[in-house]
C-alpha cells in the first residue's frame, strides 16, 4: 500500500486517538487500551514500509502518549510516586532520548571549550572562578588540601544553601528553553566552562587527582543531573521551534507537560547531590582512595543507570506485553 493511501485509510482512526489524549473526549481504560493496540499495528505497519517517513515519527509519538494515557485513567494498585519514577518518567525519557544525547555532546564540547581557554589564558580563570576563590584555593592547596573551600561552614547550612543553589541553576537551565532553548544554551555555557577552566585549574596545580576524588563525590549527581536538565529546555525549546503535525500552542502544551516531568525527576539527585557535598565532601581528603572513588562510582551509576539505560528497559518491557491482533 502506498503512504497516501495508508494515511487516508487510517486518518480518520488517528484523529480519534488525538481527541482521546488532547481534546475532550473521554473514554474508559478498556476502550484506549483497545485503540493503542491498533495504534501499535499501525506503527509497525509504518516502520516496516515507510521507515523514513514523518508517519512514523507522529505514530509513535501519539503510542508513547496513548501508553501514558492509560496508565493515568487506570486504577493503580502501586503508589502513584512509585508509578511516576518506576514508568513514567523512564518513558519519557526513552521518548525525548535523542535530545539527552545532543545535551551530553554539547557538554563535552563546552567542557572542552573551558579547559582550552584556561590553558591559552592564565587570567581566565580568575576572570570566570574569580579573584577570591582562586587565591584561596591556592591558599589552600599550600597546606595540602586542595578542597578545603568545602569546610567552610556548618554541614547543614552548607547542605541547605547548595541544594538550593543547584536546584536554582536546573530551574533556569529548564524554564529559559522557553526561549527557543537559547535562554537555556546560555546558562549551560555558563556551567560547562565553569567546570573545564575549575578543573584545568586543579591540573595546573598538579592536584587534579586530589580534586577529583573530592568534588566529583558529589559531582557527579550535581553535573548529570545539570546535563538532564539542559536537554529538558532544549526540548522545550524544540517543541516551539518544531511543532511537527500540531499546532505551534498543542505542540508547547504537550512539549511542557513530559519534559517538566522529566525536570522534576531530577531533584532527588540535586538534593543528594547536595547532601554529599555538604556532608561527606569536606571529608574527602582524609578518606582512602578505594572510600572516595567507590562513591563516586556508586553514585555516578546510578543516576547513569536510570537516565541512560533504564529507559531502554522500561520500553523493550512495554513492547514485549503488547497483544498483537
Amino acid at each position: 500500500m502506498r503512504e497516501v493511501a495508508f494515511i487516508k485509510q487510517n486518518k480518520p482512526k488517528w484523529l480519534d486517538f488525538e481527541q482521546a489524549i488532547f481534546g475532550k473526549t473521554k473514554k474508559n481504560p478498556d476502550d484506549l487500551a483497545n485503540l493503542y493496540i491498533h495504534l501499535v499495528n499501525d506503527l509497525s505497519y509504518a516502520q516496516t514500509y515507510y521507515p523514513k517517513s514523518k508517519t512514523v515519527v507522529y505514530l509513535n509519538h501519539l503510542a508513547s502518549q496513548t501508553y501514558q494515557k492509560i496508565y493515568k485513567t487506570k486504577r493503580q494498585d502501586t503508589n502513584r510516586l512509585a508509578f511516576f519514577f518506576k514508568e513514567e518518567v523512564p518513558m519519557l525519557v526513552y521518548e525525548y532520548r535523542r535530545y539527552v544525547l545532543y545535551s551530553f555532546i554539547l557538554f563535552f564540547l563546552l567542557v572542552g571549550i573551558g579547559v582550552v581557554s584556561a590553558h591559552s589564558d592564565d587570567s581566565f580563570v580568575r576572570l570566570i572562578l574569580s579573584d577570591g576563590y582562586v587565591n584561596q584555593t591556592l591558599e589552600n592547596i599550600k597546606k595540602g588540601n586542595p578542597v578545603a573551600i568545602y569546610k567552610s561552614g556548618s554541614n547543614w547550612g552548607s547542605f541547605i544553601g547548595i541544594t538550593f543553589n543547584n536546584l536554582f541553576v536546573g530551574i533556569k537551565s529548564y524554564f529559559y528553553g522557553i526561549f527557543f532553548g537559547i535562554g537555556t544554551f546560555y546558562i549551560y555555557l555558563q556551567n560547562c566552562i565553569m567546570l573545564g577552566s575549575f578543573q584545568y585549574f586543579f591540573y595546573q596545580q598538579n592536584v587534579f587527582w586530589e580534586s577529583v576524588r573530592g568534588i566529583w563525590i558529589h559531582g557527579s549527581m550535581e553535573i548529570f543531573a545539570i546535563v538532564i536538565e539542559a536537554a529538558c529546555g532544549f526540548a522545550l525549546g524544540a517543541s516551539i521551534l518544531f511543532p511537527k503535525t500540531y499546532s505551534r500552542l498543542n505542540s508547547f502544551k504537550i512539549g511542557f507537560k513530559n519534559t517538566f516531568k522529566i525536570f522534576l525527576s531530577t531533584f532527588p539527585f540535586t538534593i543528594a547531590a547536595g547532601f554529599l557535598e555538604g556532608y561527606i565532601t569536606r571529608y574527602s581528603i582524609d578518606m582512602p582512595n578505594w572510600l572516595s572513588v567507590g562513591i563516586i562510582l556508586t553514585t555516578l551509576f546510578i543516576i547513569s543507570f536510570y537516565y541512560l539505560m533504564y529507559p531502554f528497559i522500561v520500553n523493550r518491557k512495554i513492547k514485549a506485553n503488547v497483544p498483537t491482533i
